[in-house]
């Protein structure tokens, strides 16, 4: 795992640790990066739940409750799909937040409207979902390596929006 991972696993064990909020994952193409990156930093047992990795469509509809209708018209790598796994991970998992990805890291299976490095993140709580795309490829490794520190940070940065700091005694 790479170190701006592990430094940021360490940021966000410091916001989980104490709060009492829990987190999941649902990953797809990040096939469990994401949840590594959580644990790496000790003590992530006090908040991580858990995660899916739903390659599968059927796993994505029926652990993570995403809309068979979505996935059929849009296919699973797009903003919708990213938003039901991550408020399905938060029901599955019975977790305040969580962080799911879904995408195309190559080095085949893109189209002419989804291309390779098309990857889509989302994070929050089931009443606040955040999204980003990524759109470059810079080949598997590095498109799942920016993924996941992406994933991650994103995270973290909502994470200082959204819950306070414990105050120190």
């Amino acid at each position: 795992m790479e170190l701006e991972s592990r430094i940021i696993s360490k940021e966000l064990q410091q916001h989980l640790y104490d709060s009492g909020k829990t987190l999941g994952t649902a990953e797809s193409c990040t096939g469990g990066r994401i949840a590594e990156g959580i644990i790496a930093a000790p003590g992530a047992s006090n908040y991580f739940k858990g995660g899916i990795i739903a390659y599968a469509n059927e796993v994505k509809e029926q652990l993570l409750h995403v809309s068979h209708d979505v996935l059929e018209t849009h296919t699973a790598v797009c903003e919708e799909v990213a938003i039901e796994m991550a408020k399905g991970a938060c029901d599955t998992l019975k977790c305040d937040f969580a962080i799911s990805s879904t995408g195309i890291a190559g080095p085949g299976g893109g189209t002419p409207d989804i291309p390779v490095g098309t990857i889509w993140i989302a994070y929050g709580t089931k009443e606040d979902v955040r999204t980003m795309k990524l759109t470059e490829d810079f080949g598997r490794d590095i498109n799942l390596a920016i993924a996941t520190n992406r994933a991650l940070k994103l995270f973290l940065d909502y994470l200082k929006e959204t819950v306070p700091p414990k105050e120190e005694a």
